[in-house]
């Protein structure tokens, strides 16, 4: 009974984790774009995560910047996100994973290079 028990609450220690809201905003981007463009196109909603692997310490360090990169770059004609939502991921007790995520609607700038069929 005690040896059930215990692999039980490992279990749940081994695969607990959470996911924690860390900011909402508006608009975002990591790209240089004309802000006054006449041509935006509010795009498809997006997620981009940047995250590493922990055993017994993280391998790596998260960034949220390459994170929002990771969503912006699924579309070649997307300078930014809007709605957007950044969450923390702490996914790990000595194994595990650790990261960032970044969900927003794609910004679509029309007036870029091979981009006009969007307006």
């Amino acid at each position: 009974m005690k040896k059930t028990a215990l692999a039980v609450i490992m279990g749940a220690v081994v695969a607990s984790g959470c996911t924690v809201r860390v900011a909402d905003m508006t608009v975002g981007s990591t790209k240089n774009y004309n802000i006054n463009s006449a041509k935006f196109v509010k795009g498809k909603r997006v997620t981009g995560e940047d995250t590493y692997p922990v055993i017994l310490f993280p391998l790596g360090i998260p960034n949220v910047k390459t994170a929002m990169d990771n969503a912006i770059e699924q579309d070649k004609c997307a300078v930014g996100l809007t709605d957007v939502v950044v969450s923390q991921l702490n996914h790990s007790f000595l194994v595990g994973t650790i990261g960032y995520r970044i969900e927003g609607d794609l910004i679509i700038d029309a007036t870029q290079p091979g981009c006009d069929r969007r307006a």
